[in-house]
Formats: structure tokens, C-alpha cells, sequence
């Protein structure tokens, strides 16, 4: 495909995909990334813009998630988001690590990247849905949120030790991220309530974000490191900004709509195009074993412990945090470029990836919302409902 088709093509299913979960009434992420590996294998490739603005899309999509995300709720409840997140994380990566290992001949590194990639849960997925249902300012949505930072710290962690080599960048990347979150945290108040600032049409405010979020991406590449977790922390530690004013509630409002416009749709229809029919088919029996196998060890991780500290929503809870999406393509990529993963295996475990962001949500949303629960705000009137 002609790269100068691609935009229309990319714009055109951004805006078909709002129609489809309109009328179906699930996640416009769902269709996105649906649509972006049907796109994908008919031939629309993804350009290095497309690929520039996914990316900036996912780390967008998980700084607002952290912006979500109730300090004081989540120091309440820190036994059960970490409890619940760890467990997510530590049976997929062993579970994963195990059978590609011992019984499917991969070597050590394949088998481990495996085991990151499949460990995973996406934020980014959680978040796009937990928004488009409401559930977001619940308490149930907060530490569902809260527990998915637990897992994917746990996945960043594994792939940095196990497989980064620190250099002088690494420490840069650090240091930067630090400085940046320390000054954000301290002087935001001073751009996003300052009073020839606020509610303009140039949108100085969300501009300022926007740096922060790819002076993160930038060093991050330098250093080769990873943008998420201090774009989440980011949002985590400026989200009583956020709260504190109705001008800063109005721009995390705005902030949100620039973002689902258009950027965060490239994350995902970029994720799925990512997906090769051809190759996953050559290896269908790999791939739903291993599909298989991150949902069963998910449920095991997440259902008994959501069981009991999540009642009203047990089910829905370890459907989202089976999805993956980020984290998984951002292992499975670096163990590709690396050698460690072969053409079928990377295809593999992203189609896996890509599975898991789209089918636990789909019967989540379509079977498991947990809408008898008292924590559940009724997004159609603004109120609680039981």
C-alpha cells in the first residue's frame, strides 16, 4: 500500500471503528485493534510516524490512567492491588517460562521472554475500558488499575534485570525521569491553574504534558529503557492536580478527548497490525496452547483473591487484568530485534498478545459488568446505582 494511502486508511477505520462500538456497545479499543490486524493483513503497513504516535498513544493513555488512580483509596487497599497485581504477574511469567522451556524446546532467552510478554496486563486496555464504562471512578475500577501497575511493574522489572545492559544512559534516562516527575509534581499547580493560562484555545496546559510525556519516550529510547512506568507515575503522583479544582477536572476532561480523538486510536490499530495471520496459523496448535495457558494461570493468579476482596466483580476483574497489549508487543519486540525470538515466535506471541487484549475484554464487557455492585456509577445519569 501506497504510504501516502495510509492516513486515509488509518483515519477511515479510526472513525468506523467509533461507529461499530457504538452500536455494539463495547471498547472502541476492541475495534481498533480488531480492525488494525484485518488492515494489517491486506496489506496496510505501518508507517514510522504511525509507529511514533502509537507509541507516544500507549504512554498518553497510561499517564491519564495514573491520573485515575485515588492516592489515599490505593494506600487503603495496597494489600489487595499488590497482592492481586503480583500474582498476575509472578504464575503467567512462571507458567509461561515453564512450558515453552521444558516442553516446547525453546531456548532459555526465548522462553523468558515469553514468559514477560504472556505476564502481562495491558493499562492501557484496562484504562480505555474502565472510562468508556464509568467504571474508572469507582473503587472497584481504582484498584483494578491500581493491581494492573503492580503486574506491569512486575514485567518491566523482569525484562530490565534480566535483559537490559546498564549504560551511562540508563542512568540519564533515570535521573531525567526523576527530575521531570519531582519538578511536575511540585510546580504543575503553577501552568494548570494559572489564571492566563487556563481555558485556552491553544491548550497551554495539556502542550506542558505533552513534553513531559516525550521528554520521557526520548530518553527513554537513549537509554533503552521504558517510558511507561514514569509516564504512570507521573500521572499517579500529579493526579490530586487533577482533583483539586474544577478548572483541573475540566482539563483532565480535555486532555482525554484530545487523546481518544485520534492518538490513542493509533496505539491500538497499530498494535493489531502488528498480527500475521499467515504466520499464526502456521503455528495455531503453539498459539492456542499458549493463549490457553495465559488465561488459565491469569484466573488462578487473580479470580480467588478477587473473590474475596472484589465480590461484586470478581469475574469482570480477571478478564481485564488477562488483557495484554503494551508491555507484551514491548517484549516480544525487543526479543525479535535482539535474535532471541524468531520470525514464527514473535508472531506467535504477539498474536497472543493481541488475543488476549480483545477476547477477555469482549466477555468481560458483554457477560461479567458488574453492574449490581454498589461501588458501580451509572454513567448514564451521573449517580450510584445498586
Amino acid at each position: 500500500m501506497h504510504a501516502d494511502v495510509a492516513p486515509l486508511v488509518v483515519g477511515i477505520l479510526i472513525f468506523v471503528a467509533s461507529l461499530i462500538s457504538l452500536k455494539l456497545g463495547l471498547s472502541v479499543a476492541i475495534i481498533e485493534i480488531t480492525l488494525g490486524a484485518v488492515a494489517g493483513n491486506l496489506g496496510l503497513e505501518a508507517q514510522p510516524w504511525m509507529a511514533y504516535l502509537a507509541t507516544f498513544g500507549g504512554i498518553l493513555l497510561t499517564f491519564l490512567a495514573g491520573t485515575e488512580i485515588d492516592t489515599r483509596l490505593m494506600r487503603a487497599k495496597f494489600k489487595e492491588s499488590f497482592l492481586i497485581g503480583a500474582l498476575s504477574f509472578l504464575l503467567p511469567f512462571a507458567g509461561v517460562v515453564a512450558f515453552t522451556y521444558y516442553v516446547n524446546g525453546w531456548d532459555l532467552n526465548a522462553a523468558l521472554i515469553a514468559g514477560i510478554a504472556l505476564s502481562t496486563t495491558s493499562l492501557a486496555v484496562v484504562y480505555a475500558v474502565l472510562v468508556e464504562t464509568g467504571l474508572n471512578r469507582s473503587e472497584l475500577g481504582k484498584i483494578i488499575m491500581a493491581s494492573t501497575f503492580i503486574t506491569d511493574m512486575g514485567t518491566a522489572l523482569a525484562l530490565s534485570i534480566i535483559f537490559v545492559k546498564p549504560t551511562l544512559y540508563t542512568a540519564i534516562f533515570l535521573v531525567v525521569s526523576v527530575i521531570v516527575i519531582v519538578g511536575a509534581v511540585s510546580f504543575s499547580h503553577r501552568v494548570l491553574e494559572h489564571p492566563r493560562l487556563r481555558n485556552k484555545v491553544i491548550e497551554p496546559e495539556i502542550k506542558y504534558i505533552f513534553v513531559m510525556l516525550l521528554i520521557f519516550i526520548y530518553f527513554a529510547n537513549l537509554g533503552d529503557g521504558h517510558a511507561v512506568l514514569p509516564a504512570f507515575l507521573l500521572g499517579l503522583l500529579m493526579s490530586r492536580h487533577f482533583t483539586e479544582t474544577a478548572v483541573t477536572k475540566e482539563l483532565r476532561n480535555r486532555l482525554r478527548t484530545v487523546a481518544y480523538a485520534v492518538i490513542t486510536p493509533l496505539f491500538f490499530i497499530v498494535g493489531g497490525i502488528k498480527v500475521s495471520f499467515a504466520l499464526i496459523a502456521s503455528a495455531l496448535g503453539l498459539f492456542l496452547v499458549l493463549f490457553a495457558l495465559k488465561m488459565m494461570t491469569k484466573f488462578i493468579g487473580v479470580y480467588f483473591l478477587a473473590k474475596r476482596y472484589l465480590p461484586h466483580g470478581s469475574m469482570y476483574t480477571t478478564l481485564l487484568m488477562s488483557t495484554g497489549l503494551t508491555f507484551g508487543t514491548i517484549a516480544s519486540v525487543f526479543g525479535y530485534n535482539t535474535g532471541y525470538l524468531d520470525q514464527t515466535q514473535y508472531s506467535v506471541l504477539v498474536g497472543v498478545v493481541i488475543a488476549s487484549a480483545v477476547i477477555p475484554t469482549f466477555i468481560a464487557q458483554r457477560w461479567f459488568m458488574p453492574v449490581h455492585s454498589e461501588d458501580i456509577v451509572d454513567i448514564n445519569n451521573g449517580n450510584k446505582s445498586r
